[in-house]
């Protein structure tokens, strides 16, 4: 079994592309950097993952996710090795989404909201309820069609 859960904070926006052809797949990559539960002293407490996500996966990283947004991804790993020009073995690892999530903490949309961040051009991600005593975001009233999911 190859299944990986992670929830933390992208690095960069989503970069999204399409394949060429007739039926093209959009393909977005991005990078979360994800903090270690417990780390030994001179360890670093962060770990970074380069993640690509492919059809409505993507379009809706792309569409709702910017860089400092907080998610939950769950995935596959998959080795990604090839040897270089040089003759060098390069070994790289990435994750391979499946299914991505809102995991936005009300404080951090707030802080957002007031420094005035907004995602892409007509949507961002969701903001939360202030009044609200939970960590939980309400979702708008019509975005059903946009998600991968129902």
């Amino acid at each position: 079994m190859n299944k990986v859960i992670l929830m933390g904070n992208l690095t960069r926006d989503p970069e999204i592309r399409y394949s060429q052809g007739e039926n093209s797949l959009a393909i977005a990559r991005f990078s979360i950097a994800v903090n270690r539960r417990f780390s030994r002293q001179g360890d670093t407490d962060t770990d970074f993952f380069n993640c690509t996500a492919f059809g409505k996966q993507a379009e809706f990283v792309e569409r709702y996710f910017k860089q400092g947004s907080r998610m939950l991804l769950t995935g596959r790993v998959q080795n990604d090795n090839y040897t270089n020009k040089n003759g060098e073995k390069v070994y790289s690892v990435q994750i391979i989404a499946e299914e991505v999530e809102f995991a936005e903490r009300k404080s951090t949309a707030d802080a957002h909201a007031a420094s005035g961040a907004s995602g892409n051009p007509g949507g961002g991600a969701p903001q939360p309820n202030a009044a609200a005593n939970d960590d939980f975001m309400n979702i708008p009233d019509g975005i059903e069609d946009g998600l991968p999911f129902n």
